[in-house]
This record gives structure tokens, sequence and C-alpha cells, in this order.
């Protein structure tokens, strides 16, 4: 499989470019942020950090991201369509970030940003059927109405996953920057080399924010960054996998953006049978589940990298040659079973932690005294 080196080389100078400008932006926006009060105060469980943080970080994000993409993409029809719908949904984040929207003014402004694709040509077509591998039969084919809303469900659902799993320090702007990665690798083998530049400004924007998003986080994206990049992954996703009479038209995106999908299928889940609102906050997504095993902020997010890694390790596989195909599989295996194993012995050290301090008999005072004479 042979890969344009003009190709690789703009996707490069993409990243780079995406990358510089989002990490000299970012300090801005947060001077900006302070400014304007958008300031994320901890008020309830759901939240991890113990002190008010600046939010509003996707515009720097965004702006990394928009430059590259006006600098080194084909700004064709579609990629307008991403470009005007991302505005629209930065507009959305940073009002939010600011004085906090309803819920149903946060989905109106989706559902507008979606509109946008979806007027300019971005609309899922084609699906290969998941379990098909070979044979006829394999492609379901959409047109008109039905494509349409598939199309919303998909933009919109996206946006919003992303947007939910953002509870950690680092963990959204990480899964999304493997999941743009995971993406541009394919595109480049299948000679998407648009969609590629695109996700290398993604990916670029996500590597400059970074730096000062992990923990301890000194700015947070807030919704202008977590809307903008489940937005932008989704409608990408739609011009270059989407389209396609293969398995990957299905897999590779499924794939890539597993974790926030998942999340969020099982928290609606979860919160219907609890008789809530499908769309009401709790503390039961992956991050807060691994943060009540013991674990600490770093070491959950690493773990929730070390998943989204494997999920976008597979995603590459079914697109590549077989001798490449067993090295990533090895790969991928390698990856699961040492994060297995540290889960493990991380879960077995806190319960053993914790069982000590429940057995333990509290020492009196002159056994203290005799403790701190013998030391």
């Amino acid at each position: 499989m042979k890969i344009d080196s003009n190709l690789v080389f703009n996707v490069l100078v993409a990243v780079g470019t995406a990358m510089v400008i989002s990490f000299a932006a970012t300090p801005v926006v947060k001077a900006f942020a302070v400014k304007v009060n958008a300031i994320d105060v901890p008020t309830d469980s759901r939240r991890v950090h113990d002190h008010p943080i600046p939010r509003m970080g996707g515009l720097a994000i965004f702006l990394g991201f928009l430059l590259s993409v006006v600098l080194f993409a084909n700004i064709s029809r579609q990629v307008q369509g991403i470009l005007l719908g991302s505005i629209v949904i930065i507009i959305i984040g940073v009002i939010d970030d600011i004085i906090r929207l309803k819920a149903w003014i946060k989905l109106l402004g989706q559902i507008a940003a979606a509109g946008i694709a979806v007027a300019h040509g971005i609309v899922v077509e084609i699906i290969s059927h998941p379990m098909a591998l070979g044979g006829g039969g394999e492609y379901l084919t959409f047109g008109g109405f039905i494509s349409i809303v598939i199309t919303f469900f998909w933009i919109v659902g996206m946006t919003n996953a992303v947007n939910l799993i953002d509870g950690l320090d680092g963990l959204a702007v990480g899964i999304s920057a493997i999941s743009s990665i995971t993406m541009l690798v394919v595109a480049m083998m299948v000679s998407e080399g648009n969609v590629a530049v695109i996700l290398a400004a993604l990916a670029g924007g996500c590597f400059g924010f970074m730096p000062f998003n992990l923990n301890p986080a000194k700015i947070f994206m807030g919704d202008t960054g977590a809307l903008l990049l489940g937005y932008v992954l989704s409608t990408v996703s739609v011009i270059g996998f989407f389209k396609f009479y293969a398995v990957i038209s299905f897999a590779v995106p499924i794939l890539a953006m597993a974790l926030p999908l998942l999340d969020t299928l099982f928290a609606i889940v979860r919160r219907t049978l609890k008789g809530q609102n499908p769309m009401a906050p709790d503390r039961g997504h992956f991050h807060h589940r691994l943060l009540d095993m013991g674990l600490s902020q770093k070491q959950a997010v690493a773990i929730l990298y070390a998943i989204s890694a494997v999920l976008g390790l597979t995603a590459v596989v079914i697109t590549t040659e077989s001798r490449l195909r067993i090295i990533l599989l090895i790969v991928a295996v390698v990856i699961a079973v040492v994060t297995g194993i540290f889960i493990t012995a991380e879960v077995k050290k806190h319960g053993h932690l914790n069982h000590n301090h429940e057995h333990s008999e509290p020492r009196s005072e002159a056994e203290e005294e005799k403790k701190d004479e013998e030391d």
C-alpha cells in the first residue's frame, strides 16, 4: 500500500501549524475566559476538581483547526459546510461557557449546525453491514428523507457524546486526538487526501491544547471545545468513510469513536431504567467508575487512552495488508493485556487498603506516645 509523499508532507504541515496556533492561543483564551467570567466552579459530586478553573479553551483548538484547514485543505462545498457549522457550534459553546444555556437551546444549535452540514452535501448514503465481510447484500444504501434523518442523528449524537465524556483533565481532548489520528491514518490509506488534512488540523489543535489541559489542568476546553470536537469528527467521518462500498464505511468511524459513543449509550440506558431524564447529568460515566475503583485522574485517563488506542488500532487493522495487520493486532493485544493487568492490580491494591483501614483498631493515647518514643 503506497502513500503519496506529498500527502504525508501536507498532513505533517497541517498538524504542526494547528498545534503551534492552538498552543500560542491558549494563554490568550485563558485570559479572555477569566475576563468574561467563563469559570468552572465545582458545585456537585460529578466534578473532580476542587477549585475554580477557566473554561472555553476550545476556542484555541478552533483557531488552530480553522487556520490550518483554510491554509492547507481544499475548501470544497462539503468542507465549507463543516467550517460554517463549526462556527455555529463555537458560538453556542462560547455563550454556554459564559452563562450556561438551557439544554434545549444547545440542542437547537447543534441541530442548526447539522442542518448546515446536510445542506452542503454531508449526508450518510451508504453503510456496510457490520456482520457481512463477504458475499452479496453487504450494504445498506439510503436516500432522501431517511438519509437526512440518519445524518442528523449521527452528527448530533456524536457531538453530544464527546461532550458527555469530558469529565477528567485531558480526557475528551486526548480521546478526540486519538480518534482523529485513527481516521487520519485510514484516510491516507484509502487516498482521501483532503479528509486526511482536515483530520490532521483537528489533531494538531488538540495537541497544542493538551499541555494546558492535562492533569492538573490550567484551563478546560468547556462546551466550546467538546461540542466542536464531536461535530468535526462526526461530519468528517461522513465525507470520509460513509461512502465506500467496503466494511470500513461502517467500522472505522464507529471504532475510532467507540468510547464516547458507548459511554453515551450506557448513560441513556442507565438513566432511562432509573426513570430519569436521559439527558440529566449523573456520576455513572466510565471515568467516574474508574475513579470510584480508587484510581487517580491520571491513571483513569491513561486507561481510557489505552482502550481508545486499541479500538483505533483495530480500525486501522481492517484496512491494512495482511503482514502489517498481524503486527498491529499484536500491538493491540499487548496494549489490552497491559491495561487489564494494570486495572486489576490497582483495584486489588485499593481494595486491600480499604480492608486494612476498615479493620484497623484506633490506638490509645498511651500507645501513640509509646510509638512516638520508639520512633
